[in-house]
């Protein structure tokens, strides 16, 4: 029994997994997302709605920088490369990226104050052969694919759901498209604006006349390392350079004791050595050296917290922690509590150092933005299920009209229906956010997996089918073209649905979703279930 109708069970099965996905609570991406963001979809099922769907904001902004291309680097060291060119820029060495292969380079520089001329020239002065007309707009693939991965990251840990971020090209250039559902734009411009470079500063007293060489520029708009003349001066010295020194990023915080918003980190094992010897170097593991004058005109011993060239943090050693460094215990159990002005800025903190940095400003003037107020995708939600609805209305009246027999018509109509069913529970297992594009996708599926059915009934009620073997043969005839034509829509969508191209994508990745999902399951079963309903075996 279960070896000859293994097909409809798989259906089945398939059919209880979709339900399962879509309305059991706790389970399916939607449903997921339901549990940890404050701004999740809510509704009797665990899907997903996109900005069309939900309403909300899109950006969509190119990254600000240049590209040289095909640099002749020889057997220069890639380091190097990078350090000359971004002295000749006067910009920080992590503006500047170079990726070598093959003998030559291309050079990236991160930064939207620098010309084409300027770039070119640097390269010049660095030794380099490359003119003006060899450097473009714009940034690599591998660039916009980081930048893609820490804007999901910094959307997934501010707690919001449903958001999307892609790479789009329009015009011949590149853009990256973000879609935040139910918020509204000056949010999702305050999430995504900075690029949320987070470095740690130790800024001390130096006693002398003479600035230590070891001493860094001058950090936001207070501490100075080019302090001269009698008597006390101050120094800057990065002692954790980005986010990768961090290991483990807690939640914001209160200090039980201050009220003051706090970030406890942790380093990484690799980090927590050498920030230790600098502590020991710089005077920090001595508990006397607990005070911080840093924008208040004195000096001290103070830890400053840096994000985006700002000081958000200044903060004394306090004597437990400075007894550690003295020990060396900090380098077995490296945490400490970092923080900001106030909460807000604690939490956008706190999304940096998780999520990690951009390696490019989006330039969002440049770019685009558009808000889609709630009321209006709510209707088009609504307009969206009665369009299904008619799609399904009009199947079901042209299969009747067709056949004029419940028993091929019913479970025609009732597989296609399966089909769109377990669509929408893969949608929702993978926490699809669902907009119009995917609505497109998912009336194409109707027709197309109807349009295959009506080919099996066709060849196997060209005459009669009593035996199972007549059966078989004929399902067989008709499985091959519904093959081949999956194959073709396949092969046609593949490119909407691996290229940049916004909207398309989605209706694409719908459309060959549900085309593997009838051949492989809904169309085996409707052959299954005609085979019990025509033939005697």
């Amino acid at each position: 029994m279960i070896r000859d109708n293994w097909r409809i069970i798989l259906l089945v099965v398939f059919v209880l997994a979709a339900g399962i996905a879509l309305f059991a609570p706790g389970l399916g991406g939607g449903a997921a997302a339901n549990a940890t963001g404050a701004n999740a979809t809510s509704g009797p099922t665990n899907l997903q709605y996109g900005l069309d769907l939900s309403g909300g904001t899109q950006i969509r902004a190119p990254l600000s920088g240049l590209t040289a291309e095909n640099v002749d680097v020889g057997p220069r060291a890639e380091g190097n490369l990078t350090r000359q060119v971004a002295s000749e820029l006067n910009v920080s060495a992590t503006d500047v990226q170079v990726r070598t292969g093959n003998g030559s380079a291309t050079v990236e520089v991160y930064s939207e104050n620098v010309s084409r001329g300027a770039f070119a020239g640097a390269l010049q002065s660095s030794g380099y052969d490359v003119q003006q007309s060899d450097v473009r707009d714009g940034l690599t693939d591998q660039t916009y694919d980081t930048a893609v991965e820490v804007l999901s990251n910094k959307i997934s840990e501010s707690g919001l759901s449903g958001g999307t971020v892609q790479t789009v090209s329009a015009g011949g250039d590149r853009y990256v498209q973000i879609e935040i559902p139910n918020q509204n734009r000056s949010e999702v411009r305050e999430l995504v604006a900075d690029q949320g470079r987070v470095k740690t500063v130790a800024y001390f007293s130096v006693a002398g006349n003479r600035t230590p060489g070891y001493c860094e520029g001058p950090v936001g708009a207070n501490g100075s390392a080019n302090a001269s003349g009698d008597g006390p001066s101050t120094c800057n010295v990065t002692v954790l350079p980005s986010q990768q020194s961090f290991q483990d990023v807690r939640p914001v915080q209160q200090d039980q004791r201050t009220g003051q918003p706090i970030v406890p980190v942790t380093l990484t094992e690799a980090a927590a050595g050498p920030f230790t010897q600098k502590m020991q170097r710089f005077g920090f593991d001595d508990p006397a050296n607990s005070t911080c004058g840093y924008g208040q005109g004195g000096g001290g011993h103070c830890l400053l917290t840096v994000r985006d060239g700002e000081v958000v943090y200044s903060a004394s050693v306090q004597p437990g922690l400075a007894r550690q460094f003295a020990s060396g215990e900090f380098t077995d159990d490296p945490a400490y509590q970092t923080s900001a002005q106030n909460v807000s800025e604690a939490q956008s903190l706190q999304v940096d150092l998780q999520a990690g940095a951009l390696p490019a400003p989006l330039d969002l003037q440049e770019g685009t933005s558009q808000y889609i107020l709630p009321s209006v995708a709510q209707r088009f939600k609504s307009l969206s299920l009665v369009t299904g609805l008619v799609a399904v209305l009009a199947v079901s009246v042209s299969i009747f009209v067709r056949y004029r027999e419940p028993r091929v018509a019913v479970p025609m109509l009732l597989t296609g229906l399966a089909e769109v069913f377990i669509l929408l529970g893969f949608a929702s297992t993978i926490g699809l956010a669902l907009d119009l594009s995917h609505i497109a996708g998912f009336i194409a599926v109707i027709g197309t997996g109807v349009d295959d059915l009506v080919i099996i009934a066709d060849e196997i009620l060209q005459s009669d089918v009593s035996t199972g073997k007549v059966f078989q043969s004929r399902f067989r005839r008709a499985f091959w073209v519904i093959g081949a034509a999956a194959a073709t829509t396949i092969i046609a969508m593949s490119p909407l649905a691996l290229l940049s191209l916004g909207d398309l994508r989605g209706f694409a990745i719908i459309t060959i979703v549900g085309v593997l999902i009838g051949v492989l399951i809904t169309r085996p079963a409707y052959g299954n279930v005609l085979r019990r309903l025509l033939t005697d075996n």
